[in-house]
Protein backbone atom coordinates (compact mmCIF):
# COMPACT_ATOMS: atom_id res chain seq x y z
CA UNK A 1 0.00 0.00 0.00
CA UNK A 2 1.69 3.20 -0.76
CA UNK A 3 2.47 5.56 1.52
CA UNK A 4 -0.34 8.05 2.66
CA UNK A 5 0.37 11.80 1.30
CA UNK A 6 -2.34 13.11 2.28
CA UNK A 7 -2.97 13.16 6.58
CA UNK A 8 -4.76 15.39 8.59
CA UNK A 9 -2.50 17.24 11.46
CA UNK A 10 -3.07 19.42 14.27
CA UNK A 11 -0.72 22.01 12.83
CA UNK A 12 -2.54 21.61 9.62
CA UNK A 13 -6.17 22.46 11.87
CA UNK A 14 -4.18 25.52 13.67
CA UNK A 15 -3.49 27.09 10.25
CA UNK A 16 -6.75 26.72 9.15
CA UNK A 17 -8.20 28.70 12.12
CA UNK A 18 -5.39 31.20 11.71
CA UNK A 19 -6.04 34.57 9.57
CA UNK A 20 -2.84 35.34 8.33
CA UNK A 21 -0.35 32.17 6.06
CA UNK A 22 2.55 30.88 8.05
CA UNK A 23 6.11 31.43 6.77
CA UNK A 24 8.82 28.79 8.04
CA UNK A 25 12.15 31.21 8.69
CA UNK A 26 14.79 28.37 8.75
CA UNK A 27 13.40 24.91 7.39
CA UNK A 28 16.37 22.41 6.35
CA UNK A 29 17.30 20.27 3.31
CA UNK A 30 19.34 17.02 4.23
CA UNK A 31 21.10 16.61 1.16
CA UNK A 32 22.43 13.29 -0.09
CA UNK A 33 26.19 13.88 -0.36
CA UNK A 34 27.18 11.78 -3.19
CA UNK A 35 24.84 14.55 -5.63
CA UNK A 36 26.89 17.29 -3.70
CA UNK A 37 29.72 15.75 -5.01
CA UNK A 38 28.62 15.23 -8.68
CA UNK A 39 27.54 19.15 -8.32
CA UNK A 40 31.67 19.64 -7.04
CA UNK A 41 32.78 18.08 -10.08
CA UNK A 42 30.66 20.43 -12.29
CA UNK A 43 31.67 23.42 -10.93
CA UNK A 44 34.77 22.55 -10.34
CA UNK A 45 36.38 19.64 -12.09
CA UNK A 46 36.54 15.75 -10.98
CA UNK A 47 39.89 16.52 -9.05
CA UNK A 48 38.45 19.10 -6.58
CA UNK A 49 35.36 17.00 -6.55
CA UNK A 50 37.84 13.72 -5.14
CA UNK A 51 39.50 16.34 -3.22
CA UNK A 52 36.43 17.61 -1.10
CA UNK A 53 35.40 13.49 -0.87
CA UNK A 54 38.78 13.03 0.82
CA UNK A 55 38.72 15.41 3.27
CA UNK A 56 35.34 15.31 3.88
CA UNK A 57 35.23 11.14 4.41
CA UNK A 58 38.63 10.38 4.78
CA UNK A 59 39.65 10.77 7.91
CA UNK A 60 42.16 13.30 8.56
CA UNK A 61 42.36 15.08 11.87
CA UNK A 62 41.42 18.38 12.55
CA UNK A 63 38.40 20.90 12.28
CA UNK A 64 38.04 20.24 8.38
CA UNK A 65 37.86 16.22 8.79
CA UNK A 66 35.05 16.68 11.29
CA UNK A 67 33.20 13.86 12.28
CA UNK A 68 35.67 11.49 10.16
CA UNK A 69 38.68 12.82 12.29
CA UNK A 70 36.62 12.04 15.97
CA UNK A 71 36.19 8.36 14.80
CA UNK A 72 39.43 8.10 13.34
CA UNK A 73 40.89 8.84 17.01
CA UNK A 74 40.80 6.95 20.35
CA UNK A 75 39.42 8.92 23.41
CA UNK A 76 43.22 9.48 24.66
CA UNK A 77 43.96 11.40 21.28
CA UNK A 78 40.64 13.39 20.94
CA UNK A 79 41.90 14.77 24.34
CA UNK A 80 45.45 14.60 23.38
CA UNK A 81 44.28 16.88 20.27
CA UNK A 82 40.57 17.96 21.71
CA UNK A 83 38.79 17.24 18.85
CA UNK A 84 35.39 17.76 19.87
CA UNK A 85 32.38 15.80 19.93
CA UNK A 86 30.94 15.96 16.44
CA UNK A 87 26.70 15.98 15.74
CA UNK A 88 26.13 12.17 14.53
CA UNK A 89 22.23 11.04 14.35
CA UNK A 90 21.10 14.47 12.39
CA UNK A 91 18.45 13.29 10.55
CA UNK A 92 14.91 12.16 11.89
CA UNK A 93 14.43 8.43 10.98
CA UNK A 94 11.28 7.46 13.01
CA UNK A 95 9.35 8.45 10.61
CA UNK A 96 10.60 7.45 7.27
CA UNK A 97 8.53 9.71 5.18
CA UNK A 98 9.97 12.75 7.37
CA UNK A 99 13.33 11.61 6.32
CA UNK A 100 12.74 11.35 2.94
CA UNK A 101 10.55 14.85 3.07
CA UNK A 102 13.80 16.36 4.19
CA UNK A 103 16.08 15.36 1.04
CA UNK A 104 13.00 15.41 -1.95
CA UNK A 105 12.07 19.01 -2.32
CA UNK A 106 9.03 17.77 -4.28
CA UNK A 107 7.64 15.76 -1.29
CA UNK A 108 8.31 18.57 1.04
CA UNK A 109 6.34 20.98 -1.10
CA UNK A 110 3.72 18.19 -1.19
CA UNK A 111 3.58 18.14 2.55
CA UNK A 112 3.57 21.70 3.29
CA UNK A 113 -0.12 21.95 3.82
CA UNK A 114 0.24 18.97 6.24
CA UNK A 115 2.83 20.79 8.17
CA UNK A 116 0.48 24.05 8.31
CA UNK A 117 3.08 26.11 6.81
CA UNK A 118 2.36 28.20 3.66
CA UNK A 119 6.16 29.48 2.62
CA UNK A 120 9.34 28.13 3.35
CA UNK A 121 12.88 29.41 3.27
CA UNK A 122 15.09 26.37 2.97
CA UNK A 123 18.42 26.46 4.38
CA UNK A 124 20.95 23.58 3.45
CA UNK A 125 22.53 20.70 5.84
CA UNK A 126 25.77 20.75 4.78
CA UNK A 127 27.46 23.33 7.33
CA UNK A 128 30.85 22.16 6.83
CA UNK A 129 31.64 23.50 3.40
CA UNK A 130 31.59 27.12 4.63
CA UNK A 131 34.01 26.60 6.89
CA UNK A 132 36.60 24.18 4.65
CA UNK A 133 40.27 25.91 5.16
CA UNK A 134 41.65 25.38 1.32
CA UNK A 135 39.76 28.13 -0.33
CA UNK A 136 39.56 25.84 -3.69
CA UNK A 137 37.39 23.56 -1.56
CA UNK A 138 35.38 26.05 0.33
CA UNK A 139 34.67 28.11 -2.90
CA UNK A 140 33.71 25.05 -5.24
CA UNK A 141 31.81 23.64 -2.60
CA UNK A 142 29.47 26.66 -1.87
CA UNK A 143 29.04 27.29 -5.34
CA UNK A 144 28.17 23.67 -5.64
CA UNK A 145 25.71 23.42 -3.26
CA UNK A 146 24.17 26.78 -4.17
CA UNK A 147 23.93 25.76 -8.30
CA UNK A 148 22.03 22.09 -6.99
CA UNK A 149 19.76 23.94 -4.60
CA UNK A 150 18.40 26.33 -7.23
CA UNK A 151 17.92 23.62 -9.85
CA UNK A 152 16.30 21.10 -7.31
CA UNK A 153 13.85 23.85 -5.53
CA UNK A 154 13.13 25.66 -9.02
CA UNK A 155 9.75 24.11 -9.85
CA UNK A 156 8.46 24.64 -6.58
CA UNK A 157 9.30 28.55 -5.86
CA UNK A 158 5.37 29.50 -4.93
CA UNK A 159 6.03 27.52 -1.69
CA UNK A 160 9.68 27.34 -1.43
CA UNK A 161 12.95 29.18 -1.88
CA UNK A 162 16.49 28.12 -0.81
CA UNK A 163 19.15 30.12 1.15
CA UNK A 164 22.06 30.45 -0.70
CA UNK A 165 25.61 29.40 1.17
CA UNK A 166 28.29 32.25 1.09
CA UNK A 167 31.89 31.89 2.37
CA UNK A 168 33.11 34.32 4.74
CA UNK A 169 36.45 34.04 4.92
CA UNK A 170 37.15 37.14 3.41
CA UNK A 171 34.66 39.44 1.92
CA UNK A 172 35.85 39.07 -1.40
CA UNK A 173 34.98 35.88 -1.99
CA UNK A 174 31.60 36.41 -0.29
CA UNK A 175 30.67 39.18 -2.40
CA UNK A 176 32.02 36.89 -5.61
CA UNK A 177 30.13 34.45 -4.40
CA UNK A 178 26.78 36.70 -3.07
CA UNK A 179 26.97 38.23 -6.94
CA UNK A 180 26.93 34.58 -8.38
CA UNK A 181 24.10 33.58 -6.91
CA UNK A 182 21.78 36.70 -7.16
CA UNK A 183 22.74 37.85 -10.20
CA UNK A 184 23.25 34.52 -12.27
CA UNK A 185 21.06 31.71 -10.38
CA UNK A 186 18.34 34.08 -9.06
CA UNK A 187 18.73 33.30 -5.49
CA UNK A 188 16.81 35.59 -3.01
CA UNK A 189 18.04 34.25 0.55
CA UNK A 190 21.52 33.91 1.77
CA UNK A 191 23.54 32.19 4.33
CA UNK A 192 26.45 33.36 5.75
CA UNK A 193 28.33 32.74 8.89
CA UNK A 194 28.52 34.78 11.87
CA UNK A 195 32.34 34.66 12.93
CA UNK A 196 35.45 33.07 10.84
CA UNK A 197 38.31 31.08 13.05
CA UNK A 198 41.37 32.56 12.04
CA UNK A 199 44.97 31.37 13.32
CA UNK A 200 46.78 33.29 15.83
CA UNK A 201 49.21 35.47 13.49
CA UNK A 202 52.32 35.01 15.31
CA UNK A 203 51.83 31.13 15.80
CA UNK A 204 50.69 30.58 11.99
CA UNK A 205 54.58 32.93 11.36
CA UNK A 206 56.24 31.26 14.18
CA UNK A 207 54.92 28.14 14.81
CA UNK A 208 52.52 27.42 11.26
CA UNK A 209 52.38 23.50 12.49
CA UNK A 210 50.22 24.58 15.19
CA UNK A 211 47.99 27.36 13.74
CA UNK A 212 45.18 24.97 13.79
CA UNK A 213 45.08 24.88 17.40
CA UNK A 214 45.70 28.66 18.23
CA UNK A 215 42.70 30.37 16.70
CA UNK A 216 40.58 33.44 17.81
CA UNK A 217 37.44 34.08 16.46
CA UNK A 218 36.82 36.90 14.18
CA UNK A 219 33.13 38.46 14.49
CA UNK A 220 33.65 40.24 11.24
CA UNK A 221 32.40 43.58 12.65
CA UNK A 222 34.83 44.43 15.16
CA UNK A 223 38.61 43.97 14.81
CA UNK A 224 38.39 42.15 12.03
CA UNK A 225 41.88 41.91 9.90
CA UNK A 226 38.91 42.40 6.87
CA UNK A 227 37.10 45.25 6.48
CA UNK A 228 33.48 43.76 5.68
CA UNK A 229 31.54 46.92 4.95
CA UNK A 230 32.00 46.37 0.76
CA UNK A 231 30.41 42.91 1.79
CA UNK A 232 27.45 44.61 3.07
CA UNK A 233 26.77 47.33 0.89
CA UNK A 234 26.73 44.76 -1.80
CA UNK A 235 24.06 43.10 0.12
CA UNK A 236 22.25 46.33 0.35
CA UNK A 237 22.61 46.54 -3.56
CA UNK A 238 21.11 43.03 -3.88
CA UNK A 239 18.69 43.15 -1.67
CA UNK A 240 19.93 40.59 0.23
CA UNK A 241 19.42 40.19 4.07
CA UNK A 242 22.69 38.14 5.77
CA UNK A 243 21.49 35.29 7.75
CA UNK A 244 23.97 33.86 9.96
CA UNK A 245 23.64 30.33 10.39
CA UNK A 246 26.61 29.16 12.31
CA UNK A 247 27.45 26.38 15.13
CA UNK A 248 29.35 27.77 17.94
CA UNK A 249 31.82 24.83 18.94
CA UNK A 250 34.38 27.29 20.53
CA UNK A 251 35.29 28.00 24.03
CA UNK A 252 33.54 25.97 26.53
CA UNK A 253 31.61 24.36 23.67
CA UNK A 254 34.60 22.19 22.96
CA UNK A 255 34.01 18.53 24.71
CA UNK A 256 35.48 15.78 23.41
CA UNK A 257 32.96 13.59 24.53
CA UNK A 258 29.34 15.16 24.39
CA UNK A 259 27.71 16.39 21.41
CA UNK A 260 24.67 17.84 23.37
CA UNK A 261 27.20 19.66 25.95
CA UNK A 262 28.29 21.12 22.90
CA UNK A 263 24.94 21.98 21.07
CA UNK A 264 23.24 23.67 24.21
CA UNK A 265 23.54 27.41 23.40
CA UNK A 266 25.68 26.81 20.48
CA UNK A 267 23.96 28.79 17.95
CA UNK A 268 23.41 31.42 20.21
CA UNK A 269 26.92 31.86 21.51
CA UNK A 270 27.82 32.46 17.25
CA UNK A 271 25.16 34.84 16.93
CA UNK A 272 25.77 36.57 19.91
CA UNK A 273 29.42 37.31 19.20
CA UNK A 274 28.05 38.73 15.62
CA UNK A 275 25.34 40.91 16.80
CA UNK A 276 26.83 42.89 19.51
CA UNK A 277 30.02 43.59 16.85
CA UNK A 278 27.67 45.18 14.60
CA UNK A 279 26.22 47.17 16.98
CA UNK A 280 29.38 48.47 18.90
CA UNK A 281 31.51 48.09 15.72
CA UNK A 282 29.03 50.84 14.27
CA UNK A 283 27.93 48.37 11.21
CA UNK A 284 23.81 49.05 11.89
CA UNK A 285 24.75 53.03 11.81
CA UNK A 286 26.37 53.05 8.72
CA UNK A 287 23.98 50.91 7.27
CA UNK A 288 20.16 51.44 8.80
CA UNK A 289 18.49 50.32 6.17
CA UNK A 290 20.52 46.78 6.24
CA UNK A 291 18.33 43.22 7.90
CA UNK A 292 20.52 40.71 9.73
CA UNK A 293 19.00 36.95 10.47
CA UNK A 294 20.84 34.78 13.28
CA UNK A 295 19.37 31.35 12.88
CA UNK A 296 18.61 28.33 15.65
CA UNK A 297 19.90 30.26 18.22
CA UNK A 298 16.64 31.31 19.47
CA UNK A 299 15.91 34.62 21.02
CA UNK A 300 17.10 34.02 24.61
CA UNK A 301 20.41 35.27 24.07
CA UNK A 302 19.28 38.48 22.42
CA UNK A 303 17.18 40.04 24.97
CA UNK A 304 19.79 39.64 27.54
CA UNK A 305 22.59 41.05 24.81
CA UNK A 306 19.77 43.73 24.14
CA UNK A 307 19.79 44.74 27.53
CA UNK A 308 23.20 43.80 28.72
CA UNK A 309 23.83 46.58 25.91
CA UNK A 310 22.59 49.29 27.56
CA UNK A 311 23.89 48.56 30.82
CA UNK A 312 27.41 48.84 29.26
CA UNK A 313 26.75 51.48 27.58
CA UNK A 314 25.34 53.83 30.37
CA UNK A 315 28.43 52.48 32.30
CA UNK A 316 31.09 52.64 30.05
CA UNK A 317 30.16 55.08 27.21
CA UNK A 318 32.99 57.92 27.51
CA UNK A 319 31.40 60.29 29.41
CA UNK A 320 30.49 58.12 31.92
CA UNK A 321 33.75 56.62 31.78
CA UNK A 322 35.57 60.23 32.68
CA UNK A 323 32.88 61.32 35.34
CA UNK A 324 32.63 58.12 37.27
CA UNK A 325 35.32 56.02 36.68
CA UNK A 326 38.50 57.98 35.32
CA UNK A 327 41.10 57.51 38.20
CA UNK A 328 41.77 61.40 38.23
CA UNK A 329 38.47 62.09 40.20
CA UNK A 330 40.05 60.41 43.42
CA UNK A 331 40.75 63.12 45.74
CA UNK A 332 44.05 62.24 47.10
CA UNK A 333 44.07 63.97 50.22
CA UNK A 334 41.25 62.62 51.08
CA UNK A 335 41.25 59.07 49.96
CA UNK A 336 45.23 58.74 52.45
CA UNK A 337 43.14 60.46 55.55
CA UNK A 338 40.34 57.81 55.22
CA UNK A 339 43.32 55.52 55.01
CA UNK A 340 45.05 56.34 57.93
CA UNK A 341 42.09 56.75 59.75
CA UNK A 342 40.35 53.24 59.18
CA UNK A 343 43.61 51.58 57.55
CA UNK A 344 45.14 50.43 60.85
CA UNK A 345 48.39 48.50 60.52
CA UNK A 346 48.22 46.78 57.86
CA UNK A 347 47.77 49.52 55.83
CA UNK A 348 49.93 51.83 57.62
CA UNK A 349 53.16 51.40 55.71
CA UNK A 350 51.38 51.60 52.50
CA UNK A 351 50.32 55.20 53.61
CA UNK A 352 53.44 57.18 51.59
CA UNK A 353 52.24 55.30 48.49
CA UNK A 354 49.17 55.11 48.62
CA UNK A 355 49.22 59.16 49.17
CA UNK A 356 50.79 59.32 45.51
CA UNK A 357 48.00 57.22 43.49
CA UNK A 358 45.50 57.51 45.51
CA UNK A 359 45.41 53.49 45.58
CA UNK A 360 45.48 53.16 42.09
CA UNK A 361 48.08 50.87 41.06
CA UNK A 362 46.53 50.08 37.17
CA UNK A 363 48.07 50.93 33.85
CA UNK A 364 48.10 54.15 32.46
CA UNK A 365 45.17 54.89 30.10
CA UNK A 366 45.89 58.17 28.85
CA UNK A 367 47.54 56.73 26.07
CA UNK A 368 44.54 54.76 24.84
CA UNK A 369 41.17 55.35 23.28
CA UNK A 370 38.80 55.19 26.91
CA UNK A 371 35.89 55.74 24.30
CA UNK A 372 35.06 51.83 23.12
CA UNK A 373 31.60 53.05 21.48
CA UNK A 374 33.35 55.43 19.07
CA UNK A 375 32.35 53.10 16.26
CA UNK A 376 28.92 53.00 17.30
CA UNK A 377 26.80 56.18 16.92
CA UNK A 378 24.36 55.98 19.46
CA UNK A 379 24.64 59.21 21.98
CA UNK A 380 21.52 58.16 24.16
CA UNK A 381 19.86 54.95 25.16
CA UNK A 382 17.05 55.56 22.62
CA UNK A 383 19.28 55.66 19.69
CA UNK A 384 21.11 52.79 21.17
CA UNK A 385 17.84 51.09 20.69
CA UNK A 386 17.32 52.26 17.83
CA UNK A 387 20.80 50.46 16.26
CA UNK A 388 19.24 47.29 17.56
CA UNK A 389 15.65 46.48 17.12
CA UNK A 390 14.92 47.41 13.66
CA UNK A 391 18.02 45.35 12.36
CA UNK A 392 18.00 42.67 13.66
CA UNK A 393 15.88 39.01 13.20
CA UNK A 394 15.85 36.13 15.18
CA UNK A 395 14.88 32.42 14.63
CA UNK A 396 13.76 30.15 16.73
CA UNK A 397 12.71 26.71 16.96
CA UNK A 398 9.79 25.01 17.86
CA UNK A 399 10.14 24.10 21.25
CA UNK A 400 12.18 27.38 22.22
CA UNK A 401 9.84 28.57 25.00
CA UNK A 402 12.55 31.60 25.41
CA UNK A 403 10.22 32.69 22.33
CA UNK A 404 8.12 34.40 24.97
CA UNK A 405 10.94 36.72 26.22
CA UNK A 406 10.95 38.67 22.73
CA UNK A 407 7.50 39.36 23.12
CA UNK A 408 7.90 40.79 26.90
CA UNK A 409 7.52 44.26 26.96
CA UNK A 410 7.98 44.69 30.85
CA UNK A 411 11.89 42.86 30.42
CA UNK A 412 12.91 44.70 27.36
CA UNK A 413 13.95 48.06 27.45
CA UNK A 414 11.68 50.26 25.76
CA UNK A 415 9.09 47.99 26.22
CA UNK A 416 10.82 46.86 22.93
CA UNK A 417 9.59 43.34 21.11
CA UNK A 418 12.54 41.57 19.49
CA UNK A 419 11.83 40.13 15.96
CA UNK A 420 11.38 36.15 16.86
CA UNK A 421 10.78 34.79 13.35
CA UNK A 422 9.32 30.46 13.66
CA UNK A 423 12.06 28.16 12.30
CA UNK A 424 10.76 24.91 11.50
CA UNK A 425 14.22 23.44 11.35
CA UNK A 426 12.41 20.34 9.73
CA UNK A 427 15.37 18.03 8.89
CA UNK A 428 17.04 18.03 11.57
CA UNK A 429 17.15 15.66 14.92
CA UNK A 430 15.15 17.86 17.12
CA UNK A 431 11.97 17.04 14.77
CA UNK A 432 11.07 14.21 15.12
CA UNK A 433 7.63 14.90 13.43
CA UNK A 434 7.19 17.59 10.73
CA UNK A 435 3.48 17.67 11.00
CA UNK A 436 3.63 18.70 14.98
CA UNK A 437 6.27 21.39 14.40
CA UNK A 438 3.56 24.83 14.13
CA UNK A 439 1.36 23.08 17.02
CA UNK A 440 4.44 22.90 19.18
CA UNK A 441 5.07 26.35 18.95
CA UNK A 442 1.28 27.26 19.06
CA UNK A 443 1.35 25.93 22.76
CA UNK A 444 2.73 28.83 23.91
CA UNK A 445 -0.65 30.83 22.89
CA UNK A 446 -2.53 28.33 24.20
CA UNK A 447 -0.08 28.43 27.81
CA UNK A 448 -0.80 32.19 27.24
CA UNK A 449 3.37 32.73 27.18
CA UNK A 450 2.54 34.92 24.56
CA UNK A 451 -0.65 36.41 22.07
CA UNK A 452 -2.37 35.33 19.18
CA UNK A 453 -1.35 39.15 17.88
CA UNK A 454 2.64 38.03 19.19
CA UNK A 455 1.82 34.62 16.97
CA UNK A 456 1.15 36.22 14.08
CA UNK A 457 4.00 37.95 14.44
CA UNK A 458 6.18 35.11 15.03
CA UNK A 459 5.12 33.05 12.53
CA UNK A 460 4.53 35.55 9.59
CA UNK A 461 5.20 39.51 9.86
CA UNK A 462 8.32 39.01 11.58
CA UNK A 463 9.99 36.70 8.62
CA UNK A 464 8.19 38.47 5.68
CA UNK A 465 9.50 42.00 6.88
CA UNK A 466 12.96 40.63 7.22
CA UNK A 467 12.90 39.54 3.21
CA UNK A 468 10.65 41.94 1.51
CA UNK A 469 11.76 45.11 3.87
CA UNK A 470 15.07 44.36 1.58
CA UNK A 471 13.60 42.54 -1.39
CA UNK A 472 9.76 43.99 -2.38
CA UNK A 473 9.92 41.79 -4.42
CA UNK A 474 11.22 38.90 -2.41
CA UNK A 475 7.33 37.18 -2.53
CA UNK A 476 6.52 37.96 -5.82
CA UNK A 477 4.80 34.85 -7.92
CA UNK A 478 4.17 32.93 -4.08
CA UNK A 479 1.32 32.13 -2.51
CA UNK A 480 1.82 34.84 0.13
CA UNK A 481 2.65 37.43 -2.13
CA UNK A 482 -0.71 39.12 -1.67
CA UNK A 483 -0.62 38.56 2.01
CA UNK A 484 2.99 39.91 2.18
CA UNK A 485 2.05 43.20 0.01
CA UNK A 486 -0.53 44.22 2.70
CA UNK A 487 1.54 44.02 5.82
CA UNK A 488 4.59 45.55 4.24
CA UNK A 489 2.12 48.26 3.04
CA UNK A 490 0.82 48.46 6.64
CA UNK A 491 4.44 49.11 8.01
CA UNK A 492 5.08 51.44 5.31
CA UNK A 493 2.09 53.82 6.33
CA UNK A 494 2.45 53.25 9.84
CA UNK A 495 6.37 54.78 9.51
CA UNK A 496 5.02 57.65 7.50
CA UNK A 497 2.67 58.73 10.92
Amino acid sequence: MPWDQHKDSESADIRARLDHPVIDGDGHMVEYQPMVYEYVEKVAGRAVADRMRDKLEGGEGGSDAGRAGWYACTQEERDDMRVYRPPFFMAPSKNTADRATAMLPALFRKRLDEFGIDFAIVYTSTFRLQKLRDDELRQAGCRALNLMLTELFAPYADRMTPAAVIPMITPEEAIAELEYAVGTLGMKAAMTTAYVPRAVPRIAREAPELAAYAQWIDPLALGSPFDYDPLWAKCMELKVAPTAHSTGFFGARASTISYVYNHIGNFGAAGEAFCKALVIGGVTGRFPDLKFGFLEGGVGWACALYNDLFEHWQKRNATAMNENLHPRNIDKVLFAELVEAYGGKQFARHLDTMREDGGERRHDETGANLDEWHNCSATSMEELRDLFIPNFYFGCEADDRMVATAFNPKLNRFGAKLKAIFSSDVGHWDVPDMAEVLAESYEMVTEELITEDDFRDFTFSNAAELHASMNPDFFKGTVVEADVAKLMAGKAAEAAV
